[in-house]
């Protein structure tokens, strides 16, 4: 057992050891074996933890790195009296936590404690607004809309936790955009007293709460906040919390997508649409009988429409959904006068309406529009530096614009948002390192450079574990046999192993052309072939090939990472190109432009560093446990005939190699 009274100074670091030492109270759980890399990560968490550091860890697969640091934040905040906030990029992680290692914790613990799950408030009904929206159902919904409406409010009567997730249908997003939770209309004042408040229980939950669970997404959005920051000079998001972020190679990408500008052509027409929509002839400004607001909001549609158009005819979208905006003439402002008009017209209604609740609904969408009017010029005048600025096609079809802008470079940023002074930060990943102990291409791509670097190997045997194969017989990809050579490799190992593995691709249109060449071999030799973008969502495909003999996936981007299927169902894992990242995203071709301007070579200090982080991802699909056995198959010559393959090649788990 952990004596709490002991934990202070350096016994906590003492108590954290002997929990994860071989005789200490975690042995005993099931299924438990000790790891020497499991006891040093959370030694070396639980120090950053008392001496407030940022700390920087790789721990590869098969460390058990989640009990690693839940276990050291959870008896911290408790003997602190903290906030543990951990936060994750995928749902499957969040569920493995909530499901699986919190509840080995609370068995073993010699305390009890508190962990909650915080989503975003939107995903919560607000039961006031409900109530508001039924009483204004004919101004506001169509008649389908309506029974949207109707068969949400039975759901709220029987509902545990209000939120989306207790949904079995998703519901219509305009209704639900009417009854959600609001941060201004549903606000502790209004609904925090209110007993069926279905967000204001959970925050209660998760302001009691020891440990809070939450995602990459949401947590950069609350991080960048002003509002939230003006309460949490002590901590991030609570006064006196401490942070840990899991899947920490993903955070470059979210925060420099969460901190930047993007306003969606359908989001702003939405909006204007919820306060009149000129089809339906239903809205906000039918409830308050406003025939000017009507007027401005049916101009401002159409006022919309047409810059978006004249955004679009300004823009060459020939080389895929993206285009860059280097200059700040793309089009002259027509929208945000019109914008301005609109918002003074919110303000008088706002004036002369008496009822509190109608008058919070109308300032929401005031706000809104404000934001997307200093969106919009902040856009056309490009006046942030250092950020890039790209129109990109949204929606199914690609039918609507995005206006985006994004920080170049994420790492003044972040530091000021979280590696700051008095604070304690812990990022975590299996793979985060390029080749170095220090880790420093990652800490200085995300400002962690005070941070302190671990790097921990894995407990797996990969010399008795894996094979490598090599095939340097590969031509270059431009020559005309290299297609017949891919199919003939794919086909050659594919048989080897019985199926059961994944192929690998960088290019989502190479693989739907290799697929569709290659389905008659499968088809006679009776695989069962699995394409991703087939229609069928990550999570179904991953089930088809975890309980369907013979099967092979062939998967790009998201299959490289994430993704988890132990034993014998996965045991090859066939890389086609290694992973070297098109620089057609206005992100990445601006930050390798920054790098020039600024003495460096884009190439060795971000195109190979990326390349070999996205490698290590997809080649650790295949080793999960210590009983899997597979083989690695690089179908890529450069591997062994470059110069900056030995770099991709010395960051790849040590196993016998056989080159072809």
């Amino acid at each position: 057992m952990i004596a709490l009274k002991d934990s202070l100074g350096s016994d906590f670091v003492e108590s954290i050891r002997t929990f994860f030492s071989e005789n200490g109270p975690l042995s005993k759980a099931k299924n438990f074996e000790f790891r020497l890399q499991q006891q040093e990560m959370a030694v070396a968490v639980a120090h950053a933890l008392e001496e407030e550091r940022h700390l920087v860890v790789e721990a590869g697969t098969g460390v058990g790195k989640s009990l690693a640091y839940l276990a050291p934040a959870i008896l911290w905040a408790i003997e602190q009296h903290k906030k543990a906030i951990v936060s994750t990029h995928t749902i499957n992680l969040q569920e493995q936590l909530l499901y699986k290692d919190i509840p080995i914790l609370k068995k073993i613990f010699p305390v009890e404690f508190d962990a909650a799950l915080m989503k975003g408030r939107q995903n919560y009904l607000c039961p006031r607004r409900l109530e508001r929206a039924l009483q204004q159902a004919n101004e506001l919904f169509t008649g389908p809309e309506q029974n949207e409406l109707n068969r949400l409010a039975e759901w709220a009567r029987t509902t545990g936790d209000g939120s989306l997730s207790d949904l079995s249908v998703e519901p219509d997003p305009k209704v639900w955009a009417q009854v959600c939770s609001e941060p201004h209309i549903c606000t502790k004042k209004t609904c925090g007293r209110d007993t069926r408040c279905f967000y204001h229980n959970a925050r209660k939950r998760f302001e009691a709460a020891d440990l809070v669970v939450i995602n990459h997404t949401l947590l950069f959005v609350l991080l960048d906040d002003p509002d939230e920051m003006a309460e949490r000079e002590s901590g991030f998001m609570f006064p006196n919390d401490f942070l840990i972020l899991d899947e920490a190679h993903t955070v470059e990408n979210v925060a420099s997508r969460q901190t930047g500008i993007r306003i969606s052509q359908y989001g702003l027409r939405s909006t204007i649409q919820r306060l009149y929509n000129a089809r339906t002839r239903k809205g906000l400004f039918t409830v308050t009988r406003d025939a000017e607001g009507v007027r401005l909001a049916v101009e401002l549609v159409d006022d919309t429409e047409k810059f978006f158009a004249e955004v679009e005819s300004n823009c060459d979208f020939k080389k895929g959904r993206e285009f860059r905006v280097r200059d700040t003439d793309l089009v002259c402002d027509t929208i945000t006068g019109r914008l301005t008009a609109l918002q003074n017209r919110i303000a008088e209604v706002v004036k002369r309406t008496d009822d509190e609740f109608l008058k919070a609904e109308v300032q929401e969408y005031g706000r809104r529009i404000h934001e997307a009017r200093t969106g919009i010029a902040a856009f056309l005048e490009q006046n942030r530096r250092e950020h890039v600025y790209w129109v990109e096609r949204t929606g199914k079809t690609a039918q609507f614009l995005t206006l985006n802008a994004a920080p170049i470079d994420i790492a003044p940023v972040l530091r000021r948002m979280i590696f700051r002074d008095n604070c304690s930060c812990i990022m975590t990943s299996a793979t985060l390192s390029v080749g170095r102990k220090d880790l420093s291409y990652f800490r200085q791509r995300i400002g962690a450079d005070e941070a302190e670097p671990a790097l921990l190997g894995s407990p797996f045997d990969f010399q008795k574990q894996t094979k490598m194969f090599i095939v340097k017989k590969m031509p270059d990809p431009r020559d005309a046999q290299y297609e017949e050579a891919l199919e003939h490799w794919v086909g050659h190992f594919v048989e080897k192993t019985d199926g059961r593995a994944f192929v690998l691709f960088t290019s989502y249109r190479g693989m739907q052309q290799v697929a569709g060449r290659m389905a008659q071999f499968f088809s006679q030799k009776k695989f069962h072939l699995l394409v991703q973008g087939g229609g069928a969502p990550r999570g179904k495909l991953l089930e088809q090939f975890k309980t369907t003999p013979r099967s092979v996936l062939f998967g790009t981007d998201s299959f490289w990472m994430g993704v988890d299927v132990p034993g014998e169902a996965l045991s090859n894992v066939i890389i086609t190109r290694l992973p070297f990242a098109v620089p057609d995203h206005p992100l990445i071709e601006a930050k390798l432009e920054l790098i020039e301007e600024r003495g460096g070579d884009p190439f060795t200090e971000y195109s190979l560093p990326e390349a070999i982080l996205k490698l290590r991802q997809g080649v650790g699909r295949l080793i999960r446990t210590k009983s899997d056995r597979g083989i690695i198959v690089i179908l890529d010559n450069r591997i062994v005939t470059r110069p900056y393959g030995r770099a991709f090649l010395q960051a790849l788990p040590k196993c016998p190699v056989e080159i072809i």
